[in-house]
């Protein structure tokens, strides 16, 4: 049988114009449950060189602090890391698990949150969905009816759109995809969370467009997490998670307490041959 594993080189630079010392808390390290996977640690590297510290959110990601100065100011990080070069895994005939069963640790991915208005969506999701067997038939007409409703535009991104919003505009780029997905899943008592992270165009065909960051969402069925990706509807190679949260607002990449501008922005994430 041919050898699937793959080694993926991956990162990312944020260049920003400060007019003040600016705080900042950012996720941009890969997340610990891949870690093992690194060939090095994916050290975060400022230009200027600024005092760092770091510590755990209430969903494990590792976030890092930080007081960039006035002025041109870069965050990044580089890394490689192996991966099994294998889709991502396909449920089985899965159903979703009884409210009342699920762990004390799930239950906050059932509740609406900033991003993710399961209880305005309540009706639409059961009238669109509540024929579909319960489980992953159901997730999955979920996904089928995002990826095809919303419709992808990088001009039409907006910060603030929430999965109501996506849906009535039906625009947006793959946060919205992964929003609106969570919050038809909440809303039929299925838990879900956001996922944040890197995921290039291996397997897929070119032309590939410019690197940036990915957003799926995992959703809990008989007992664990699967990941879902409403944006491409399939199950792709490759996909590094960075964070997790209850929505967007849980893992921003970069959160600066100040004004500032972005200068510069770029994300690879590529198969070393």
């Amino acid at each position: 049988m041919k050898d699937s594993r793959l080694r993926i080189k991956l990162g990312c630079r944020f260049g920003f114009d400060l007019p003040q010392p600016t705080p900042m808390i950012v996720l941009l390290n890969v997340h610990f449950s891949r870690v093992s996977d690194l060939e090095h640690p994916d050290h975060l590297i400022t230009s200027p060189s600024v005092p760092l510290s770091a510590y755990r959110d209430m969903f494990g990601n590792w976030c890092t602090r930080m007081t960039a100065p006035a002025g041109a100011f870069s965050v990044g990080t580089s890394a490689v890391i192996a991966d099994s070069g294998l889709p991502d895994a396909v449920p089985p005939a899965v159903t979703s698990d009884r409210v009342e069963s699920l762990p004390d640790d799930v239950l906050v991915f059932l509740l609406a949150s900033r991003y993710c208005e399961s209880d305005l969506l309540q009706d639409t999701a059961w009238s669109l969905f509540g024929a579909v067997p319960p489980g992953g038939a159901r997730v999955q007409a979920i996904c089928d009816y995002v990826h095809s409703h919303i419709r992808f535009d990088y001009l039409a991104a907006r910060a603030s759109r929430s999965a109501a919003e996506a849906h009535a505009e039906g625009t947006g780029v793959c946060r919205d995809f992964a929003h609106l997905a969570i919050a038809f899943c909440r809303a039929m008592n299925i838990p879900a969370r956001y996922c944040t992270g890197y995921l290039g165009d291996i397997g897929t065909p070119k032309p590939w467009p410019p690197g940036d960051f990915a957003a799926w969402m995992e959703v809990w069925l008989d007992g664990q997490w699967w990941t879902f990706d409403p944006r491409n509807n399939a199950r792709r190679i490759g996909r590094v998670l960075v964070a997790r949260g209850r929505d967007a607002t849980d893992v921003p990449m970069v959160h600066s307490f100040g004004p500032s501008t972005l200068s510069g922005f770029e994300v690879w994430c590529d198969e070393i041959v």
